[in-house]
């Protein structure tokens, strides 16, 4: 073996180094360095049985990264293509709908700050929201309370019916 092709568990953890991995994301970019067959899965269950990758581990990193700034939609489909389980995915976007609005505002409110002046600007800001994975009510909930003047960081929820 030399120092410059390294082997499966050696890419593998390399990649591990610089980012929680899935098991499938591993697979997917480590196929084409397996010379065996089997030998690819061999050093993943390696790797899995010494702790090296978790799926929990992953999905707490996408959502420690990304949950600020995506919503429940656009989150799912990211840990999808991760190849992270369906019941984990669901489990863990569960408790961010608790969360979907506030985080819509805050996302909406660091972009623009200010009320759509006309339809193609609200349109404009909509579009925004739903590109990253905001539910379709939470953006109208979102546009509504801007354009009422509720959007300004210290309007809660308990305000809405006032309006």
């Amino acid at each position: 073996m030399s120092f410059a092709s390294p082997s499966l568990k050696g890419r593998a953890l390399r990649l591990l180094g610089q980012r929680e991995h899935s098991r499938a994301e591993l697979e997917r970019k480590l196929a084409q360095y397996e010379e065996l067959p089997g030998t690819l899965a061999e050093a993943l269950d390696e790797l899995t049985a010494k702790g090296f990758i978790s799926e929990e581990r992953v999905l707490q990193s996408v959502l420690h990264q990304r949950a600020s700034r995506m919503g429940a939609a656009r989150l799912r489909q990211e840990l999808q293509h991760k190849g992270i389980g369906a019941e984990a995915i669901a489990g863990a976007l569960e408790q961010l709908q608790a969360t979907e609005l506030e985080r819509a505002r805050a996302v909406w409110q660091r972009r623009f700050g200010a009320p759509p002046a006309d339809a193609k600007e609200r349109a404009r800001q909509g579009r925004f929201l739903l590109a990253r994975g905001f539910a379709g009510a939470v953006v109208g909930r979102v546009l509504r309370d801007a354009a009422a003047g509720h959007a300004g960081g210290d309007a809660t929820s308990a305000e809405l019916p006032d309006a």
